[in-house]
């Protein structure tokens, strides 16, 4: 067959291969183009147009690698069209004085989506040399990928294909019209009574913007709401939504669920639930399905995502990376972007990169607000024994918070010789509070780098220097030593 070699814009070498011409017809005849397939050779392919697809491809673009990137949906993945901007958007219109209604909510969230939109569009990601396929990759083999009519040869991949809703096995729930975050944002009514069955991120956040904007929300969780984190100040925000008039059940499971559009039932070990709206928030697969992965020779399973080692590259295939949700991680936005920073120091710069899991923080963005990084105290006991210590401060303890009437909350952190090993808070702002704790964890700083920082008074981030007080008061204040120092000092001053 005829092969022409082009260039696209991004420099990838390209072959268009054309079939042998039919012998049935005269050799002067134009050449079927019909199965036309496009071959590219590149340096990176990326598959999955997400967060961490999407920085992957920005950072090695614009230090000068050659890059493919595919995607079959909508660019920007679910953080972007399903997850967490529409999800906050939600939130923050409903909290506004005066109250919107269903369909302004909505309109919000709509309106913010146009906004960001462009920022992860096709155009943008054209314009730093990369070549963009809007299709279903797949590999057909250890170094190949194919998407629509074209083959993909490079020398490293990275799958970035995120993940879906888990959508669990409860008999009646095929047969039962119900929502995931895939679709509850093209909810154009009200909900009289939403049903949520999970208490995640995704389930509360969610429960409480509908609470706000005037639906009556019931959420059933399996097991305990907010288990994993610290269970003192989990309890604060799982009181809080009960006052607000948020019917949670915990420890509940989901026996069976039918009904019609506007009528739901919900059948639980507790007995039957009747709303007029389902959503489903029970967790998140990873999206593995129909990537050929088999034939690239890398290993996944489909609850637990692909498998990868600390540098991100999998173990039977070492030219392909997995990030993000796929890679079986936890499911953070912020997460895929730090593993997409490893990826483009290994992949396009060739330097030795690893991924670290302590200092990963995490936020859900009720009201009020909790988050958290590093150990709990339950971990870090279980790691380290007695080797610990935990400093504990509530929210009446700031001004700024007593100044807003917002003393609901506070700040817990366990340190481990000097230096904060994990932090929790729940409180107003709290997932921009902990960022100076994942900072401290991130660069190994000890507790004086926190009480030594001078911060502008009165700020809600005084809260993080009230903990490190906490922690030094005992040891300044309450030792003899300290006291037998202080006095010989000033007997000799003059």
């Amino acid at each position: 067959p005829r092969r022409d070699l082009h260039r696209t814009c991004s420099g990838a070498a390209r072959w268009l291969v054309y079939p042998r011409p039919d012998p049935g017809h005269c050799s002067g005849q134009t050449e079927r183009r019909a199965d036309m397939i496009e071959r590219i050779k590149t340096d990176i392919c990326i598959i999955g147009a997400g967060s961490g697809g999407l920085s992957v491809a920005a950072g090695a673009a614009q230090m000068g690698a050659r890059v493919v990137l595919i995607e079959e949906g909508e660019m920007g993945g679910d953080c972007l069209n399903h997850g967490c901007v529409p999800s906050k958007a939600l939130l923050a219109a409903s909290a506004r004085v005066p109250r919107p209604t269903y369909a302004e909510a909505m309109a919000h969230v709509r309106a913010s989506l146009a906004a960001i939109a462009p920022h992860d569009s096709q155009e943008r990601f054209e314009g730093l040399g990369v070549r963009v396929i809007r299709a279903r990759g797949a590999f057909i083999g250890p170094k190949t990928v194919r998407a629509g009519e074209a083959e993909i040869e490079a020398r490293r991949f990275v799958v970035a294909t995120g993940s879906r809703p888990m959508i669990p096995a409860i008999e009646g729930l095929a047969e039962t019209p119900y929502h995931t975050n895939e679709t509850i944002f093209e909810q154009k009514d009200r909900p009289e009574h939403l049903i949520v069955i999970g208490a995640g991120p995704i389930g509360l956040e969610l429960a409480q913007a509908h609470l706000r904007l005037g639906c009556k929300v019931t959420v059933i969780e399996a097991q305990k709401a907010l288990g994993r984190e610290e269970p003192e100040l989990g309890q604060i925000v799982m009181d809080r939504l009960r006052q607000d008039g948020l019917v949670i059940h915990e420890n509940t499971k989901v026996l069976k669920v039918g009904g019609k559009a506007g009528e739901i039932w919900v059948e639980t070990g507790a007995g039957r639930i009747e709303g007029s709206h389902l959503l489903v928030a029970a967790g998140r697969a990873p999206n593995v399905h129909a990537l050929g992965l088999e034939a690239a020779g890398v290993a996944f399973d489909p609850v637990a995502g692909i498998e990868v080692g600390p540098d991100l590259k999998t173990p039977g295939n070492r030219r392909v990376y997995a990030i993000g949700d796929v890679a079986g991680r936890r499911h953070f936005t912020h997460l895929a972007g730090y593993q997409a920073g490893i990826v483009v120091r290994s992949a396009v710069l060739g330097l030795p990169a690893r991924e670290r899991q302590d200092h990963i923080p995490r936020a859900i963005f009720t009201s009020p607000e909790i988050a958290h990084v590093g150990l709990t105290e339950a971990e870090a006991r279980a790691k380290f024994g007695n080797g610990i210590e935990v400093v504990q401060v509530g929210f009446d303890k700031s001004d700024r918070a007593v100044a807003g009437g917002q003393t609901e909350g506070a700040i817990k952190v366990i340190v481990r010789k000097g230096k904060p090993i994990g932090a929790g808070i729940v409180g107003p702002e709290a997932g921009e509070l902990i960022a100076m704790w994942a900072m401290a964890i991130s660069a190994g700083l000890g507790m004086a780098a926190i009480s030594n920082t001078v911060l502008p008074y009165p700020t809600l981030a005084e809260i993080n220097k009230r903990a490190a007080s906490a922690y030094f008061s005992p040891r300044l204040f309450e030792s003899r030593m300290i006291k037998r120092i202080t006095r010989f000092v000033q007997r000799w001053l003059p």
